[in-house]
């Protein structure tokens, strides 16, 4: 599969289903503190001045989440529809339309990089080329945050809320790619594996992992 077709894909799946995942994923945050904690400690590792980039916002509750947290957060998003409802919930946050393969920042400029169950839609081999342009892209010392369902089996998911449309959604390993970050460049910080919750709707553990891009000597 080339870029222009799994990009493309994803695109249309969730321009597709942007009202109805807003609408269902509301209040998903509230009922996950483990995934609260983890934001908020998080924010803390944000050190430096600069951006905060939330790439695959969706409809913008973690982007608005790490704002609230006192963190200058933006969004990124290859789904038009998706960030009209993030521009219109979030009405004093910045959204941007793009890829998370092709992130339009100089060297060092951002501050810290989270990537919520977003890069689930990248083909495997593509993910050495995603880490490291998340490398370039953060400044010495910035956080990385990955959130993404553990495991080995993609899910496909077929005409959700009613739609005409299907993605896979592909689960990793942790330990798979905390190897493939170090090889990236990036620097161990934490790993957590929440267990299944099946009143969550979880159908696998979830699993999140923090890295850090290294110190300048």
């Amino acid at each position: 599969m080339t870029d222009t077709d799994f990009l493309t894909a994803t695109r249309t799946f969730y321009d597709t289903i942007a009202e109805d995942y807003a609408d269902h994923f509301r209040s998903d945050l509230a009922d996950r503190p483990l995934e609260r904690a983890l934001l908020a400690a998080y924010a803390e590792l944000v050190t430096g001045p600069g951006p905060v980039a939330d790439l695959g916002c969706g409809p913008g509750r973690v982007t608005a989440r790490l704002a609230a947290l006192g963190l200058d957060a933006y969004g990124l998003d290859l789904s038009a529809s998706m960030l009209a409802v993030a521009r219109r919930e979030n009405p004093g946050l910045r959204f941007e339309q793009g890829s998370m393969l092709d992130l339009d920042v100089p060297d060092g400029h951002l501050a810290g990089i989270v990537c919520w169950y977003s890069s689930i839609h990248t083909p495997v081999d593509r993910l050495p080329d995603l880490f490291a342009g998340f490398h370039r892209a953060l400044a010495p010392g910035a956080p990385l945050l990955l959130a993404f369902q553990a495991g080995d089996v993609p899910s496909r998911v077929e005409q959700p809320f009613g739609h005409p449309v299907v993605l896979d959604f592909q689960r990793r390993r942790p330990e798979v790619m905390a190897a493939l970050l170090a090889e990236a460049g990036f620097e161990p910080h934490s790993r957590i594996v929440r267990e299944r919750d099946e009143a969550l709707g979880d159908k696998t553990p979830q699993a999140f992992l923090i890295a850090l891009k290294p110190r300048l000597p």
